[in-house]
């Protein structure tokens, strides 16, 4: 889909008070500045614009360069206790960045200026017993007043880093989603919820695999080194051309199937648990922050 010419401000859903448009008026142009060090093609706060006015719902990979991308899970209060511990537990597979007072969908000003987690994540998916419902691009009308909102730390994060390293991103050259795929690696069981690890997989030249896991060891609130590298099998993929979310990618000859925890992890964690009610992030669709890659999370 393409991007409007002309970004345009941004009204939230719920209508701000003056006083919070004079304070978001009063953050804009540092907020502007600071999405701008790094010379991105789009600052995070002119994209979540783009997005909550609905000009834009694609995958985020390559979006925004240079700054963190967060996976989103919405669950009620009665089940929110078991999936912080769960992400406790499982700091690769669910690197915690974020956790919104209940019934908010406001992150941080620190880490979103004027942020809406109900519109500005490209496209949603809404969970009913375990089982994928629809995939929409808003939640207003399904936000529970019960919610509690996780922000999860994503692999998009580091893109940055590793184009400046010379290490391609083939779903970014073919313009595809990143390809995801169920794996047989345990996850550690929290209260109700349990499963199994999902992963992503890049395509790494042979000669650039050690540069790779030197790199991303770097970001572990972005899921860090990789937990594969090679044999698919010994992790339980079976067939890397079929993909259990988002799109194969071509790997050549002198490439190796990398494999990064994946925050994908959770929505198989909500389908294995049957967990009543949730809401996603779609995979590849991530909340852009303003916090640039390399920032400390804690």
């Amino acid at each position: 889909m393409q991007i409007a010419e002309n970004v345009t401000g941004c009204t939230p859903s719920n209508t701000p008070s003056p006083f919070q448009l004079r304070e978001l008026k009063l953050a804009l142009p540092n907020a502007l500045a600071k999405s701008q060090a790094k010379g991105s093609k789009l600052a995070p706060l002119q994209f979540r614009s783009l997005v909550r006015n609905g000009h834009y719902n694609g995958t985020t990979n390559g979006q925004c360069p240079g700054y963190l991308q967060c996976n989103l899970v919405v669950l009620r209060k009665s089940e929110a206790f078991d999936f912080m511990l769960f992400c406790q537990r499982n700091p690769q597979a669910c690197p915690l960045v974020e956790v919104c007072d209940v019934g908010s969908p406001h992150p941080p000003e620190s880490l979103a200026i004027g942020a809406d987690l109900r519109t500005d994540i490209p496209k949603y998916s809404i969970y009913k017993g375990g089982v994928l419902e629809k995939e929409i691009t808003d939640v207003v009308k399904e936000w529970p007043e019960d919610s509690v909102a996780f922000l999860v730390g994503c692999s998009f994060t580091y893109d940055s880093a590793l184009l400046q390293a010379n290490i391609p991103l083939r779903s970014v050259e073919e313009g595809k989603n990143v390809p995801m795929y169920r794996t047989n690696i345990p996850c550690c069981d929290a209260g109700s919820l349990k499963g199994n690890m999902v992963v992503s997989m890049k395509p790494i030249k042979g000669v650039d695999v050690a540069k790779e896991v030197l790199l991303t060891n770097k970001y572990p609130h972005a899921h860090g080194a990789p937990v594969c590298v090679g044999c698919p099998q010994s992790i339980g993929i079976q067939d890397l051309n079929n993909p259990d979310w988002g799109d194969a990618v071509e790997i050549r000859k002198d490439e190796i199937p990398v494999f990064h925890a994946c925050g994908v992890t959770p929505q198989n964690i909500l389908i294995e648990s049957k967990v009543e009610f949730a809401i996603t992030h779609a995979p590849g669709h991530m909340f852009v922050t303003d916090r640039l890659s390399d920032e400390k999370v804690f």
